[in-house]
């Protein structure tokens, strides 16, 4: 018989741990091609960015393929001579933050080992973009057709989404819609005066890469709450255990952890360590709410649980300390209220919370608002072709797509496909908590699990459980 054929579609985080842990569980032979256009597996969005001011936002000991790989990437990357050059990764508290694209290279390097030492696998990466999936072909860009037996989408984030006032501007040169194009921050003078729509972990990579280019004009960050990423902990500090909380609404379970972060202050406890608590508990949360109650949070709690969940690497957090004591960089809780070109700058007036004015002429007004996940389905070829043939959809929460408790895509019926299957965030809205690296290396694993048994393809029994 024919060894079954996974494609995997995006060699980010997602796609390639997923390729990584289907060679690990399989006792079969199997074949598993990764198309990613990038020359190199693992980096995707987040983790192939050259930028020296990027850092991974965690220890580097919280970055790891599985549960039971706790602080391997730190093993690694001290090992490697970057981390002795790289001063600043280095905390007074021992841990290191090493630049974003140091863990790539890391995955990239652990998919390497994995076709080495399960030679029953073939792991292969093409190195294209996927076109359209018709029947059971993948059609690629590079004229290639992929014939498979299931296709997992470890889709990355879709682009920045220019907010609708902005669309006019979309081709006036102060306006950057997408920071993370390549080179295209090089050419903001020292003294430019910019501002930024979007104040969260986005625009504080903007500021620190602002940093390294000597920028020191005035800067401005506006949102329309003004809230900041917070800073990781630095030092040891005892974990802390939620207090059993069983309630189908939002409301109740902001008051329950606002007061369990009072227990803790009590016990000169952070309330980082409660919220890394309720991260780990987030899927069960997530999924004991109904839909109404997820909604609720969405509109009224995410921007709040954003910014305390998704914090920033120490070195960048001391970047926009410096700036806003310095006076160079303004935080404003403000909507745009009006923009206005004027040559080769941009005119904008905010209105702040309180009502107040401020207006600001700008050399460079650019977008972090975050990636337009709400228009997903239209976002790359293959989802159009996927959701135009009825097999995908997009959740109601506008996260991304919609999948059943086994990650199976639901189609335009609702329908789950044994054949077609989501990993990684662009499934949070089922899973809740799908952000972060350590659920979303769980999430695949159990998606390799999930693969397989569909499959009715044995699993190496010394591979051990994961949880979804």
């Amino acid at each position: 018989m024919a060894r079954p054929h996974i494609i995997i579609t995006g060699g980010g985080f997602s796609g390639t741990a997923l390729a990584i842990h289907l060679a690990r569980q399989s006792s079969s032979p199997l074949l598993i091609t990764v198309v990613e256009p990038r020359e190199q597996l693992g980096g995707g969005v987040a983790y192939s960015t050259q930028e020296p001011a990027h850092r991974i936002n965690v220890p580097a000991s919280r970055m790891q393929l599985s549960g039971d790989e706790q602080s391997a990437f730190d093993r690694w990357y001290r090992q490697q001579p970057e981390c002795s050059l790289d001063s600043v990764a280095h905390c007074d508290d021992g841990s290191v933050y090493p630049q974003r694209a140091m863990f790539g290279r890391y995955l990239a390097e652990q998919f390497a080992l994995a076709a080495e030492r399960h030679p029953q696998i073939e792991l292969r990466h093409v190195q294209a973009s996927a076109i359209a999936w018709e029947g059971q072909q993948l059609l690629l860009s590079n004229g290639e057709t992929l014939q498979g037996d299931v296709l997992a989408l470890a889709i990355s984030h879709p682009p920045p989404s220019l907010p609708r006032s902005l669309q006019p501007f979309a081709p006036h040169p102060a306006l950057i819609a997408n920071p993370w194009q390549a080179g295209v921050l090089d050419a903001i003078d020292p003294d430019a005066a910019v501002a930024i729509i979007g104040t969260g972990l986005s625009m504080a990579d903007v500021v620190a890469s602002l940093g390294t280019r000597h920028h020191q004009g005035p800067l401005t960050a506006f949102s329309r709450r003004g809230q900041l990423s917070r800073a990781n902990l630095q030092g040891e500090w005892p974990e802390w255990t939620l207090a059993p909380q069983n309630v189908p609404s939002a409301r109740l379970w902001l008051h329950h952890i606002r007061d369990e972060v009072a227990r803790a202050a009590q016990q000169q406890l952070p309330w980082q360590r409660v919220l890394d608590d309720v991260r780990a508990q987030g899927q069960t949360i997530w999924q004991s709410l109904p839909l109404r109650e997820q909604q609720r949070f969405v509109r009224h709690l995410r921007s709040w649980w954003d910014v305390h969940r998704y914090r920033i690497a120490p070195q960048v957090s001391a970047e926009i300390t410096r700036r806003q004591q310095q006076g160079s960089l303004q935080v404003l809780a403000a909507r745009l209220d009006a923009i206005t070109a004027q040559g080769l700058q941009l005119a904008i007036t905010l209105r702040t919370r309180q009502g107040e004015m401020k207006t600001r002429l700008l050399d460079h007004l650019i977008v972090t608002t975050g990636p337009g996940h709400d228009a997903l389905t239209q976002s790359q070829p293959l989802l159009r072709s996927l959701s135009e043939q009825g097999l995908i959809r997009g959740d109601q929460l506008g996260f991304g797509l919609d999948v059943d408790a086994q990650s199976h895509a639901l189609n335009h019926h609702g329908l789950p496909n044994a054949r077609l299957l989501v990993v990684g965030p662009a499934a949070r809205a089922r899973f809740g908590e799908l952000m972060g690296l350590p659920q979303v290396a769980d999430h695949a694993a159990a998606v390799a699990q999930q693969i397989l048994e569909d499959l009715h393809i044995a699993q190496d029994e010394r591979c051990p459980p994961y949880a979804s």
